[in-house]
């Protein structure tokens, strides 16, 4: 198979689909594989340890589009990019199509077939292919809601970890999954007062556990979010239901309740947010403030980190991209009923249940795509 590799375009998105060493393992497997000039240059990848890896190099994304049955990539494509896209090539990248019905319709109109990251499940119904992106989000939303808590960004002025006499921040987290979980590892770890609110009693339990009194747990009902939002230095939005939009937890009024100066990280806006008045962000104009109270909402938050970022990416993806070149998509996804969850738009028709529910449109089922496989 022909695999393309393009560079990013999003705004401040410095990730690439693929290292050197997933490109050496295509090839050795017999696949052609062709990388956009500069691609790696955010990872300090060049060209040259591309070629060595056995790539070709195109000048430009129209090469790379035109070559490929396949392109790999990190970020949903942009419009530009979706007009590159033909009938029947494969897209292997995040698409978070459920508040993004433009993307969506532009991916049906290429014909293409386009498998998402973020909804293809494991057996134990785990996002594999995102765990690795939410490790990092959920780590840097700390590090974020940190630096905006100080005054001279607008904060509160309140140290995360207090210091002796005084009392630590107090961290709202909205959600114990991979997010939750890594945002209270690094909170806990610098002392702060956290707080995860969950509607599972069983990963709370497991939190419990894990964390072992130094993050208290609270069952998810309006009244348990709506309290501890109006008490909270930072509230980190993790929540997240696969293909579809993100629930509204905290409402503006919530919102305009809060402490002045408190910090919203909504983790959750690549989805549309668990917070009413979010919306998308990016690395050059991070934050707005809604009612006194600082909102960040980067959309691509790990890639700010985008060498740990790839390199984590690429060791969860590589052995999916490999089944899809080895096999064909109709193949892979007909013998792996859960890579199959990852078809999100095939043909010009919607293919996830959620997300079609999401974009209020017709599902089809994907098996009518496989049966021919």
């Amino acid at each position: 198979m022909r695999i393309g590799v393009p560079k990013e375009i999003k705004i401040h998105e410095y990730r690439v689909g693929l290292t050197s060493a997933s490109v050496r393992e295509l090839v050795a497997h017999g696949h052609q594989v062709t990388v956009q000039t500069g691609a790696g240059t955010g990872i300090g990848v060049t060209d040259d340890t591309y070629k060595a890896a056995g790539a070709e190099i195109a000048m430009d994304a129209a090469a790379v589009f035109a070559k490929a049955d396949m392109i790999v990539k990190v970020k949903e494509p942009q419009p530009v990019e979706c007009k590159m896209l033909r009938p029947g090539q494969i897209l292997f990248t995040y698409l978070h199509l459920a508040p993004d019905p433009e993307q969506a319709k532009a991916l049906q109109q290429s014909g293409c077939i386009a498998i998402a990251y973020e909804t293809v499940t494991d057996k134990q119904g785990r996002l594999p292919l995102l765990t690795p992106m939410s490790e990092v989000a959920g780590r840097m939303a700390v590090h974020a809601g940190a630096h905006y808590l100080e005054k001279i960004h607008g904060g509160r002025g309140v140290l995360l970890s207090g210091v002796p006499g005084v009392l630590p921040a107090k961290v709202l987290i909205l959600g114990g999954g991979v997010v939750g979980t890594n945002a209270a590892y690094i909170a806990t770890g610098m002392g702060a007062d956290v707080t995860i609110i969950d509607k599972s009693l069983a990963r709370l339990a497991e939190l419990d556990q894990q964390f072992k009194g130094r993050a208290r747990t609270i069952y998810a009902t309006s009244a348990a979010i709506e309290a501890q939002v109006l008490e909270a230095d930072l509230v980190i939005g993790a929540v997240l239901v696969a293909g579809a939009s993100a629930p509204k937890l905290v409402t503006k009024a919530m919102v305009s309740r809060m402490k002045k100066g408190a910090v919203i990280v909504d983790v959750a806006i690549d989805q549309g947010g668990c917070v009413e008045t979010a919306h998308a962000t990016t690395h050059t104009d991070p934050i707005y403030t809604v009612d006194g109270v600082i909102h960040y909402c980067v959309a691509n938050m790990p890639g700010a980190v985008a060498r740990t970022s790839t390199f984590a990416l690429n060791n969860a993806t590589l052995p999916y991209a490999l089944a899809l070149a080895d096999k064909g998509w109709k193949k892979a996804l007909l013998e792996d009923p859960n890579f199959r969850h990852g078809l999100n738009v095939a043909e010009g028709k919607i293919t996830h249940a959620s997300v079609a529910e999401a974009l209020n449109q017709p599902f089809a089922d994907p098996s009518g795509f496989l049966k021919a496989a």
